[in-house]
């Protein structure tokens, strides 16, 4: 393989279909490199990437990433010259997300923690590839008492015998897996703890709050809060996500996890009424029974992000005005059959 600089760089985003993916793909394509997206459809959809499938430099492959990866044998990729170029960078994204059906993907949450991120490690290993695991917030635990700015080098502590240990233990395994990789074998291992994101393409019908805030109000029905009536969370806009993980992508090797996300703590109970204002809706907030997979987590310390030259720069009213606005042009196509 040639260690010549090349006009285009190879990057593959698995779980490229994904919320997040799909607006990862498109910057790098902005950015002007040849993109590999990776995806089964287990939790995504086809409609996030549709505008992207007629670039030339958008190489699309409905695939699982728990089942061994030979991209050198897909036809599709010969113009990429995989033998002699390899691929430069990975993004590991492939992760399935579903709060409403959670308990149908545990066991492909299991392998998805597991089986898909050795493959991803043996492929950067084969080609010496920057490699870049967008981890989460959950790695922390849940919210405590008296919570601080979490930094990264706080130890987390989550239930690894619950029914979401699957994913909680499966993200803190599969940063074990990223850093031992880097300490064994010498590659260029990122982490990047992602906590919670929002804008256009998030899942409908799901349990996520803001899409369904969205949906409800535009409705007129009820906002349903899935906690107490004092339940809290950070939320950063995609766009600046995306931002982040390109940084820590281009960091020095060693940087070690960096946390993206907002420091600024939010009630529920006023994110919805912003949704309600916004769409000039006549709906209710109400409450109702926590969900599983949706709990409250602690509020990111972003010096480290900030160091990399990271700043979320979306106002909240901002992004939620954009996230409306896609929601209003999609909502009839996202209803389920």
């Amino acid at each position: 393989m040639s260690d010549k600089p090349f006009e285009k760089k190879n990057v593959l985003v698995t779980g490229g279909a994904g919320f997040i993916g799909s607006h990862l793909c498109e910057r790098l394509l902005r950015d002007g490199v040849h993109v590999i997206c990776l995806d089964n459809f287990s939790t995504s959809s086809i409609r996030n990437i549709e505008p992207l499938l007629s670039y030339p430099d958008f190489h699309f492959l409905r695939l699982d990433a728990n089942l061994p990866l030979d991209l050198e044998k897909i036809a599709e990729l010969e113009p990429l010259k995989l033998p002699f170029q390899g691929i430069q960078e990975i993004y590991h994204l492939a992760c399935p997300m579903a709060i409403q059906k959670f308990d149908q993907f545990r066991i492909q949450i299991l392998l998805a923690n597991s089986l898909a991120n050795y493959h991803i490690l043996e492929l950067a290993l084969k080609y010496r590839s920057k490699v870049l695991l967008s981890s989460s917030a959950v790695v922390y635990g849940p919210r405590r008492e008296g919570h601080v700015l979490l930094r990264e080098d706080a130890e987390g502590c989550v239930n690894h015998l619950s029914p979401r240990g699957c994913y909680d233990e499966g993200r803190r395994f599969s940063e074990t897996m990223f850093e031992t990789y880097r300490a064994v074998h010498g590659i260029d291992a990122k982490i990047a703890r992602v906590f919670r994101t929002y804008g256009p393409r998030m899942p409908l019908f799901d349990g996520h709050l803001i899409p369904d805030f969205v949906l409800n109000a535009l409705e007129g029905k009820d906002l349903v809060i899935y906690g107490h009536e004092d339940f809290r969370t950070s939320l950063v806009y995609v766009d600046d996500v995306v931002d982040g993980l390109i940084r820590v992508m281009q960091a020095p090797t060693g940087t070690g996890p960096v946390n993206i996300g907002s420091d600024a703590d939010l009630r529920m109970a006023d994110i919805a009424q912003r949704v309600i204002d916004l769409t000039g809706s006549s709906s209710r907030v109400v409450f109702q029974e926590g969900l599983l997979f949706l709990s409250e987590l602690g509020l990111p310390d972003t010096g480290k992000a900030r160091e990399l030259g990271w700043l979320p720069l979306t106002r909240l009213e901002d992004g939620l005005q954009k996230t409306i606005d896609d929601i209003r042009a999609t909502k009839i196509l996202s209803r389920p059959l």
